[in-house]
């Protein structure tokens, strides 16, 4: 349990800023859905998947879970994490405290995940407030886009300590976003 005061730190720094990202993660997604869901969605109509018929603003939205647990964790575990490794030393102070490095690197793929978890519960709260779903299957989407937080998380940190600098970074960042 010696990683949870790195991710107990990283939430309580993560505080002071809790409120603009809560807004920037409920407006994105909420801009997105309204001018493609709603818009390009009534150009559309409805989106075949697996052969049954889903409205195109469920369709955009469900990716729009996915790839915000995607990017989230990602970015999470590529910038913030490199930062406080290299230019803020924060990683260098922790390990003079009783901390090794695998606990380090654990608390920083568990907070990245919930970074993600908290993005996608924003979008969730959009989808909610929108009438976009009432499924009382998406409290299941959320130990898979845990997961996905997770493995993106991993991935991240596995760039992100081969980076020599942060012009490595937008590289493998790009790599995530795509399809």
């Amino acid at each position: 349990m010696r990683w949870w005061p790195v991710f107990l730190r990283n939430l309580l720094v993560w505080r002071k800023l809790a409120i603009p990202s809560l807004v920037g993660n409920i407006a994105e997604p909420l801009m997105w859905l309204v001018a493609f869901g709603y818009g390009m969605g009534a150009l559309v109509g409805k989106v075949k998947v697996d052969g049954v018929e889903v409205p195109y603003i469920l369709f955009l939205a469900s990716g729009s879970i996915c790839m915000s647990a995607m990017n989230a964790a990602s970015f999470e575990a590529l910038y913030s994490a490199f930062s406080r490794m290299h230019v803020q030393k924060t990683w260098d102070g922790i390990m003079n405290a009783p901390v090794n490095l695998d606990n380090i690197v654990l608390a920083e793929m568990l907070w990245a995940a919930f970074k993600s978890l908290f993005t996608v519960t924003a979008i969730l709260g959009v989808m909610l407030a929108l009438g976009i779903s009432y499924s009382p299957k998406l409290l299941v989407a959320w130990p898979v886009l845990l997961g996905v937080g997770i493995t993106f998380s991993c991935v991240a940190l596995i760039f992100n300590a081969l980076a020599k600098g942060y012009d490595f970074l937008p590289i493998t960042s790009r790599c995530f976003s795509r399809p």
